[in-house]
């Protein structure tokens, strides 16, 4: 699974995930993605669950881009613990996912195989998507 390797602070505090994606909102790889439409928190397991979907729908053909990552610390006090003691320890990693944000992008596969697989990887994710190819990301760039 996804996680940092070194961070300047241990923990973070929880924050807001305001307004539209200000990067990473266009087709940068591949020529199709799948795009957040909603602001949500997703998780290094739900990251590592809807590439699985991704790849094995697309049966390790073509090429897959993870265009998020993990890297807030999201902290969790154990069941039944008494309030007070400070704060929980790490308990995942977690990428802020503004509405607008390319997570996933593939190539090199048909594309009808390509909109199935995003489709998979999109029902592991916790915000609702929309497909994107290289087409509409133009077209939507024109609007």
């Amino acid at each position: 699974m996804l996680s940092p390797k070194k961070t300047k602070y241990r923990k973070q505090f929880k924050g807001r995930i305001h307004g539209v994606a200000k990067g990473g909102f266009s087709l940068n790889f591949g020529s199709h993605g799948l795009k957040s439409v909603e602001p949500e928190r997703i998780t290094a397991r739900q990251i590592e669950a809807a590439r699985r979907a991704i790849t094995r729908q697309m049966k390790r053909q073509g090429r897959v881009w993870i265009r998020i990552f993990p890297d807030v610390p999201v902290s969790d006090k154990p069941a039944e613990v008494r309030m007070g003691k400070g704060k929980g320890a790490i308990e995942y990693w977690a990428a802020r996912v503004a509405p607008g944000r390319i997570m996933f992008e593939v190539d090199g596969v048909a594309d009808d195989i390509a909109r199935e697989a995003l489709r998979l990887g999109a029902a592991k994710l916790p915000v609702k998507t929309r497909i994107v190819t290289r087409i509409t990301a133009v077209a939507e760039a024109a609007q």
